[in-house]
């Protein structure tokens, strides 16, 4: 039986794939505040400004491909159970060929109704005013804002449980609840973490090996500690 790997994925990991992200420190992302493009009530008091955000988002995920480091991820598939927690909303893992994926913000290319969060539909082109379910309730992007619950934690928290290696890539771990997930694994776990800057791990007890390398560097350098395993 293969080993259960679990890998949560952040910003880092797209970045290198041209997809832009926003920093804490000044509260932008491409330009706009994410007050306005990333909450509910930014979406209460602007929806066209909300509407053509997601729209460039959409646009420009056309135009980018995954990276080594998502190739790498879908290739270690071949020796181990691997599933992939994302805070990201794109699809960059899929089509490098992952095939256990878990989005926890939601997902770019998909919409959902305002009315029944449960009617979410497959949307890859623009998005407007007036396009609406079948029950006549306007469509919004189906990712996760600030201030909203995270439907898929639960899940994720279940994966993360029974787990052999947990790794940590290309995140800051200052997004909760995404942040916490590494609480939920046994403290004899083995944990990698991967980050150009890696921050310290407060009050975890597991063996930490960290990895002070960008991403697509980084996965190259797990899959050579997981082989000497």
């Amino acid at each position: 039986m293969k080993k259960k790997l679990v890998v949560l994925t952040g910003a880092g990991i797209s970045a290198e794939s041209g997809i832009k992200t926003f920093r804490d420190s000044d509260g932008l992302w491409e330009g706009h505040d994410v007050m306005e493009v990333a909450t509910p009530e930014g979406w209460r008091k602007n929806q066209e400004l909300v509407l053509d955000f997601y729209n460039k988002r959409r646009q420009q995920l056309k135009e980018v491909q995954p990276n080594l480091g998502h190739q790498i991820l879908a290739e270690l598939e071949h020796d181990f159970d691997v599933y992939i927690i994302t805070q990201n909303v794109d699809d960059l893992h899929e089509r490098a060929g992952s095939t256990k994926v878990l989005h926890l913000h939601g997902e770019l290319l998909k919409v959902r109704s305002i009315q029944n969060r449960n009617v979410i539909l497959d949307w890859k082109e623009d998005l407007f005013t007036g396009d609406l379910d079948e029950n006549g309730h306007q469509l919004r992007p189906h990712i996760v804002w600030f201030g909203e619950d995270v439907p898929a934690l639960e899940e994720a928290i279940e994966i993360t449980e029974s787990v052999d290696y947990f790794a940590v890539i290309g995140t800051s771990l200052q997004v909760y609840p995404a942040a916490g997930l590494i609480a939920y694994t046994d403290h004899k776990t083995p944990v990698f973490y991967i980050d150009p800057k890696p921050i310290a791990i407060p009050n975890l007890r597991n063996k930490v090996v960290i990895i002070s390398k960008i991403a697509s560097e980084g996965v190259a350098d797990l899959r050579e500690h997981l082989k000497s395993i």
